[in-house]
């Protein structure tokens, strides 16, 4: 007679559980940073005050009303009208609206194209590198206001001409910042095969170097807007930036100044508070994700 066959009680292997991704733990250190998030909480705050605000607050902002000039707040005006009597609160949406897209558009055009730019000099080295970072060098030592206000004394930017300078004067620190990533990463492994098996050079840069760079590239951005809004600001406050009846914050401020003079803080303190606020949410949240990109961080 066979003897019985008996189950199988062995216990079963644990098996551990998957580890999470990088991106996860970068999403976990970012919520764990309470300045990081209120950052982003406001600047969400904004872009709805700003793009979807006047669907509800509705206002007109080009034509002047000359019986409604430099009124307190009250029920009728949120936070009163301006000189000409455009309703503030509608203008603060309006004029964010523009301070935010050139903002955002001038970040991201100036670091693609620092980020080209370091990619290539990092990544080429010897008298290539040597002759770009000069040129970076030369840039950097030019202070970027100077030459907005030479260019907007010389010419009426519009918006896209705008964005288009702003990128042009601000791509000069992320380019430093790709190309030190750049230079660490060319000589890993994987590059290094990639080369080795007939891979050319701007395959290894568009496959290899720039995706393993995204945290550098993405924390550069975030802080090249809050300049670029910064700069929009500058040149605006001083009356070289968009054109009426196009506003932006810094033009307001600069439109108010005289009248704060009067009492009529409503003209000051809204625009001024918008920009400080947008400008430090972003880089609450530039600091953020360094630090939730910061490998040597984690845990």
């Amino acid at each position: 007679m066979s003897a019985a066959i008996q189950p199988d009680t062995a216990p079963a292997k644990a098996v551990p559980p998957r580890e999470a991704s990088g991106t996860r733990l970068a999403v976990r250190r970012f919520l764990r940073n309470k300045l990081a998030v209120v950052g982003l909480a406001v600047v969400v705050f904004f872009f709805l005050f700003c793009f979807a605000g006047p669907l509800v607050y509705s206002t007109d902002q080009t034509h002047t009303m000359l019986q409604q000039v430099n009124l307190a707040p009250s029920g009728a005006h949120w936070l009163g009208t301006d000189a000409v009597g455009h309703d503030e609160l509608g203008r603060l949406m309006y004029g964010g609206k523009v301070s935010l897209i050139v903002g955002l558009a001038a970040g991201v055009l100036a670091t693609v194209i620092g980020t080209l730019w370091g990619a290539a000099a990092g990544y080429a080295g010897g008298w290539i590198d040597a002759v770009m970072m000069r040129i970076v060098d030369a840039g950097i030592a030019i202070p970027a206001l100077f030459i907005l206000l030479v260019v907007s004394a010389i010419t009426t930017p519009g918006l896209s001409g705008l964005v288009v300078i702003l990128g042009l004067v601000s791509w000069l620190v992320p380019s430093r910042l790709v190309r030190a990533e750049t230079l660490t990463l060319k000589n890993r492994d994987y590059v290094l095969t990639l080369r080795a098996t007939g891979g050319t050079h701007a395959r290894a840069i568009l496959r290899h170097v720039l995706p393993n760079s995204v945290s550098t590239i993405i924390v550069a951005a975030t802080f090249q807007i809050a300049d670029a809004i910064l700069l929009v600001a500058y040149v605006s406050y001083l009356g070289m930036g968009v054109r009426p009846p196009q506003t932006d914050w810094g033009g307001m401020l600069s439109a108010g100044l005289t009248a704060a003079y009067s009492g009529y803080w409503w003209l000051i303190l809204p625009p001024g508070l918008a920009i400080i606020l947008v400008v430090w949410a972003f880089n609450a949240i530039g600091d953020g994700l360094r630090d939730a990109f910061d490998v040597r961080g984690r845990g």
